[in-house]
């Protein structure tokens, strides 16, 4: 039997004190509602979930302020036979949060006490006022105002999503007086942060043999370079076994280092210009963020995969492009896989050790050469759903996109069209590139 507690509400049907529940769990530590559970545990489910969940959805971004965009999931879940929908919520950064008709109020702000919803106290709604944190990527007014987005564009394009003349109202890319603000910024083709992976001989700092800088692209775009150098170095060993098997595995799991990445990225603090930092060890790959836990958010809540997301705007985006399924799922599959001592938190950082894995009696492991072959062949499908998405596509927006040289980019091409899997239609200036079903 599952019973209500301080992070779970049960709900028979969608009612009308929705945005209550959700408000309550917003202005504490996070939590979720399961809609078609009786008080008491008992399951009946619901019909129609496409319909509820949209009805759903459309509440929560209606009604409630500020906007929690990229601080709730809606799930279907299938228990005994019956589906049930649930709606999970983190912790919001920007509290108090309130239901939009009420307004800043006692009647509009609640708080999350034991298995209930209380009313928020007008001196606890005051508190929190005056603890907001005004200095945020989303007022900071960007130095740079001639921004473009083409790279954001095309990976929307590639979701088969599209980003309107409207944008960056809806992206929350704009002031209040209509400037592009910093979140915008890190965005943009060409903004001006710099995102750093070093590779050391030994297990120490002692020894840099490489260092990478991606900078001067969209977030996504270096975000999305990091993960493919990082699948290069995570070669992967063979062991020859009895009976002609073999065992393949990776440095480390590929599923937790790509949630380890998108992480340091989505929760970094930008506010100063500190960029998340990479490192490759002879035993290890270390991957640090700024910011510390943010503010409200405990140890044990941490670790149970309690999120308080410290960037809505960039939690959105990486919402839109599929990068963050659900909200919270990161630090429990590190924590399952490679223990809470991977994961070291101060007040500035927060710092995860992923140790190699290696196999004994090993008798053949993947060269980086062939990595960086299957790496390329990663390119090649990248660029064809990059025509896909464009087929008028430069060659200079492909190596921003694709994050190689324009001589790996005309390399690559090449190799297609000799396999026969895109064509060039027209003239070089003026034609367009067709992939070939």
């Amino acid at each position: 039997m599952f019973m209500e507690n301080n992070h779970t509400e049960h709900k028979e049907s969608l009612t009308d004190d929705l945005e209550k529940e959700v408000v309550s769990f917003l202005n504490s530590t996070g939590g979720e509602i399961q809609i078609g559970i009786k008080g008491n545990g008992d399951i009946i489910g619901i019909s129609s979930p496409d319909k509820v969940q949209l009805k759903i959805k459309d509440r929560l971004i209606n009604n409630i302020r500020p906007s929690i965009m990229g601080l709730f999931d809606i799930l279907t879940k299938e228990q005994d036979g019956k589906t049930t929908i649930i709606v999970k919520v983190a912790g919001g950064p920007e509290t108090p949060y309130y239901i939009k008709q009420k307004g800043r109020s006692e009647a509009g702000c609640f708080v999350r006490i034991g298995s209930s919803s209380q009313p928020m106290t007008e001196d606890l709604i005051n508190k929190l006022m005056s603890k907001r944190h005004h200095l945020s990527l989303a007022n900071i007014v960007s130095r740079h105002q001639d921004l473009e987005f083409e790279q954001l564009k095309l990976y929307y394009g590639l979701k088969k999503k599209t980003l309107n003349d409207n944008f960056a109202r809806t992206l929350d890319f704009l002031t209040n007086d209509r400037k592009y603000n910093q979140v915008a910024n890190l965005f943009s083709d060409n903004n001006n942060t710099s995102v750093r992976i070093g590779k050391y001989a030994g297990k120490d700092k002692l020894n840099l043999i490489g260092r990478e800088d991606f900078q001067h692209c969209c977030l996504i775009t270096a975000m999305q370079k990091v993960l493919d150098r990082f699948d290069i170095e995570n070669i992967t060993q063979s062991l020859k076994r009895p009976m002609k098997s073999r065992l393949d595995k990776t440095l480390v799991d590929k599923a937790v280092l790509h949630e380890t990445i998108i992480n340091a990225f989505a929760h970094n603090d930008y506010t100063y210009g500190d960029t998340p930092i990479f490192e490759i060890f002879s035993d290890k790959f270390v991957i640090t963020s700024f910011g510390g836990l943010v503010e409200g958010l405990d140890l044990e809540s941490f670790y149970s995969g309690t999120s308080m997301p410290r960037n809505r705007q960039i939690i959105r985006v990486f919402k839109d492009l599929e990068y963050v399924e659900q909200i919270g799922s990161g630090i429990p599959k590190i924590i399952t896989k490679y223990g809470r001592e991977s994961i070291t938190i101060s007040s500035a950082i927060l710092q995860t050790t992923l140790k190699f894995e290696l196999l004994e009696n090993q008798t053949n492991v993947k060269t980086v050469a062939e990595s960086r072959e299957k790496s390329r062949e990663k390119s090649r499908e990248k660029i064809i759903d990059a025509i896909k998405a464009n087929p008028n596509i430069k060659t200079r927006e492909l190596v921003e996109i694709i994050g190689i040289s324009i001589k790996g980019i005309e390399k690559n091409i090449k190799t297609l069209k000799l396999q026969g899997r895109i064509r060039r239609i027209g003239a070089d200036k003026g034609g367009h590139w067709e992939v070939v079903d």
